[in-house]
């Protein structure tokens, strides 16, 4: 028993790392809901090779959902060369129309097959490791697991050999040309590298996941940092972390498997999304805080120097008067008059603030600006 619990999340976090490492880049190229379209799609060319092969096990399966995955690209980015609809109503007839398609040919003519919809979409990773490799008499590990292993190694490779270039093309798809690469070449190689890991992955993990895992470590990663190289290596760990944490939860909630961890990433992309340290939602709160409470500083200190020996200095001087005078909610004026205080750029004469020689020089400065 124990043993199965860690093959899953073995396969899961071998899965969950190699969905994120090509997913990084359908991020980067804003291109995310292609992944939820081939993840989708390729269901419709299973079903179409299983009726030639009438096998669920045959490698041939894998062929054609990947030429589906292909073909799935290259009909949104017909639609798009139109002119008439935008790339996001493309995708949106396309992948409907061919996982439709698959669901009813599924429904009608294989129902009596293993190829139920529910395991299409949540896929059967509890089983995983049911199915055994066995290679010369010795079982070596779960058939899901090598298969995960095999394209996470030509996902890795593929990066490695090509990062260059892809990098060329992500980021700057003229300069690629311009240098004599081919971006239509590396964007169909990525998206056939797509297709091959989501087919790869549809047993086990299902669409659901493997769209999880291709899109949500990645925009995670791609909140905590701006080098690609750990962006990528981000990517991978945050979806392996989110396959094992949610096994965790699903044991605990006695709920789907596949469900928990998808629900996991987007937890961790949650996270991510609040606490990254510049682009997080949090350090931007405080960032505009702090600006905010500088800038309204700035103001006083300009105030007070614009009226330094003018009789009613007193009055101006006050933070009651700033306050009323800027409009500052209750209690602002106090906190600025005290980290100003704090800091040396002005001091408290009988209730009114008065500028220190730093604090005179900083006004002189902004007004110079």
């Amino acid at each position: 028993m124990l043993q199965a619990q860690f093959e899953i999340v073995l396969i899961a976090s071998v899965v969950a790392a190699s969905c994120a490492l090509v997913g990084s880049f359908l991020v980067l190229r804003r291109m995310a809901l292609l992944s939820d379209a081939i993840s989708h799609a390729i269901l419709f060319g299973i079903v179409l090779m299983f009726f030639v092969v009438e096998s669920t096990t045959s490698p041939l399966l894998i062929v054609a959902a990947t030429l589906t995955g292909v073909l799935t690209v290259l009909l949104v980015e017909g639609l798009t060369r139109t002119g008439l609809v935008k790339e996001d109503a493309a995708i949106g007839l396309v992948f409907p129309l061919l996982f439709s398609l698959g669901v009813i040919l599924i429904t009608r003519y294989a129902s009596n097959v293993h190829l139920d919809v529910d395991a299409v979409l949540l896929g059967e990773i509890a089983f995983a490791p049911f199915s055994r490799f066995i290679l010369f008499g010795v079982d070596i590990g779960p058939q899901a697991l090598w298969l995960a292993l095999g394209v996470g190694a030509l996902n890795l490779l593929f990066i490695v050999l090509f990062y260059k270039e892809l990098k060329l093309a992500t980021f700057d798809a003229g300069l690629a040309a311009a240098l004599g690469f081919s971006p239509a070449l590396i964007h169909y190689a990525l998206m056939t590298l797509v297709s091959v890991t989501a087919v790869s992955s549809f047993e086990t993990a299902g669409t659901v996941l493997v769209v999880a895992l291709m899109i949500a470590p990645p925009a995670a990663a791609y909140l905590l940092t701006d080098r690609l190289p750990v962006m990528l290596g981000l990517a991978a760990g945050i979806g392996a972390l989110s396959a094992v944490t949610g096994f965790a939860l699903a044991r605990l909630l006695d709920a789907s498997i596949a469900g928990s961890m998808a629900t996991m990433t987007g937890v961790a992309f949650l996270l991510a999304l609040l606490f990254a340290p510049q682009r997080g939602l949090v350090r931007k709160w405080l960032r505009g805080r702090t600006q905010r409470r500088q800038f309204a500083g700035e103001m006083l200190m300009v105030h007070l120097s614009q009226h330094e020996g003018d009789p009613a200095l007193a009055t101006e001087a006050t933070v009651e008067h700033m306050a009323r005078h800027m409009r500052w909610p209750d209690g602002f004026g106090e906190v600025v008059a005290t980290h100003l205080a704090r800091e040396g750029f002005v001091s408290r004469v009988n209730g009114s603030l008065a500028l220190t020689p730093r604090g005179r020089e900083v006004a002189q400065r902004v007004m110079l600006r």
